[in-house]
């Protein structure tokens, strides 16, 4: 039956997007899964994790272990930097997991973000003016279905594959809901650890590190709030665009859909995931970018200034395995990075470099007492213009109040 004739009363309607595995999967998972929610989205991040098969709960000893090596951590990390590693003043607990558990515990933590992203893509209005194009026809119907399916698909796929990589809690800088439990991920830590030849307590005292010192940053009230209130914008200002996604993709038009080898061609273009990003990333979301990234900036940039000063002395092999897992931080999979994209952050070397560039250059000018300035105040956080230019920043914050009577 060719695409002009009209089905017979018995048959079904026909999808439009069934020749097009993409497009087939995402109609089928819709058909299948009325009632999509964060328990189906945990099953797809534990399926991607596991490979579907059941994991061993980790062993005990490990637990006391680990609690061992962050107090020690916790100590460091409170005496150089300043500031407090328990929210409730209670102390640390640090929790050994498997990559099923650490799903648990992500999946709440990412839930206002994949919210909003979800709700501003089933924003998307029909745009009359793009219904005489035939790419757009079938484009707009793409997209709509798309942000219905935002919250399940990219949230499950998302923290699935994130899983399979993840030491701790803060592999991205995303503060967890307030509270003194920090999570790491046994079986990824030993599967690096022998995969480079890294002592196992070394590593295990530098994840330790890693996740306390992220800790205590994010926890700070002002930093939390700002870095909260730009992903939370960020996810928001979505905007699904099939103007752009069609602009993005060779020409073609509905006779394309009979032919096989368009349909290939059409099927490894939207397989690309920069060209679905490309058509939601909004104008606002570009506007946000160099914001975000200048606090994503100082807040890696601040946690590599204290590794570096505690770990050169507390670990006798802090130096390969800072090489080892920053080439792994540095070497992230394009699947990598466009789930970093996809939520604003750009964990590129460059942003690695800036912090570190920064934090170098308060302390070169002003000492450590200096840079503990970041943290007493919101106005203190450096802006994207100051972030390579830490004199500029200090030049600032030493400015009076505007509301100062210079007259007192």
């Amino acid at each position: 039956m060719g695409i002009d004739d009209p089905a017979s009363d018995d048959e079904e309607p026909q999808n439009p997007f069934a020749g097009l595995p993409l497009f087939g999967d995402i109609a089928k998972l819709i058909g299948n899964q009325a009632g999509m929610g964060w328990s189906a989205a945990s099953q797809l991040a534990t399926s991607i994790a596991t490979g579907g098969a059941s994991e061993a709960n980790v062993d005990p000893m490990e637990r006391m272990e680990l609690e061992q090596l962050a107090r020690v951590a916790e100590m460091h990390i409170e005496r150089v930097s300043g500031l407090s590693s328990s929210t409730t003043g209670l102390g640390l607990t640090i929790r050994p997991v498997n990559r099923s558990l650490w799903i648990h515990s992500t999946m709440p933590a990412y839930q206002p973000l994949f919210e909003h992203m979800s709700e501003a893509l089933a924003r998307v209005e029909p745009d009359d003016e793009l219904g005489s194009d035939p790419a757009m026809a079938m484009f707009g119907p793409f997209l709509n279905m798309i942000g219905p399916m935002m919250l399940t698909m990219t949230a499950g796929s998302m923290v699935g594959h994130l899983a399979t990589r993840a030491l701790g809690q803060y592999d991205l800088p995303i503060p967890r809901p307030v509270g003194d439990e920090i999570f790491v991920v046994v079986p990824n830590i030993d599967e690096f650890g022998s995969e480079w030849s890294i002592d196992h307590a070394d590593l295990r005292l530098w994840v330790c590190l890693h996740e306390i010192a992220h800790h205590a940053v994010l926890n700070v009230a002002h930093v939390r709030a700002r870095m909260e209130s730009l992903l939370l914008e960020y996810a928001d200002s979505f905007d699904a665009n099939a103007e752009a996604l069609g602009s993005s993709i060779e020409p073609f038009d509905l006779t394309s859909l009979a032919d096989p080898t368009k349909l290939a061609a059409l099927q490894q273009q939207l397989g690309d995931p920069e060209a679905i990003l490309g058509a939601m990333q909004s104008e606002r979301q570009r506007q946000l970018m160099p914001e975000l990234d200048t606090l994503v900036a100082v807040v890696v940039g601040m946690v590599d200034h204290l590794m570096d000063q505690i770990g050169t002395s507390l670990i006798s092999s802090y130096s390969m395995v800072t090489e080892a897992l920053r080439r792994r931080r540095v070497e992230a999979s394009a699947s990598d990075r466009f789930v970093e994209r996809l939520l604003g952050l750009e964990l590129s070397q460059a942003t690695y470099d800036r912090g570190s560039e920064f934090v170098k250059g308060v302390v070169e000018r002003a000492g450590d007492e200096g840079l503990a300035r970041l943290w007493s105040d919101e106005r203190n956080l450096p802006t994207p213009n100051e972030i390579t230019a830490p004199g500029l920043w200090l030049a600032r914050i030493d400015l009076p109040e505007e509301d100062d009577d210079p007259s007192i």
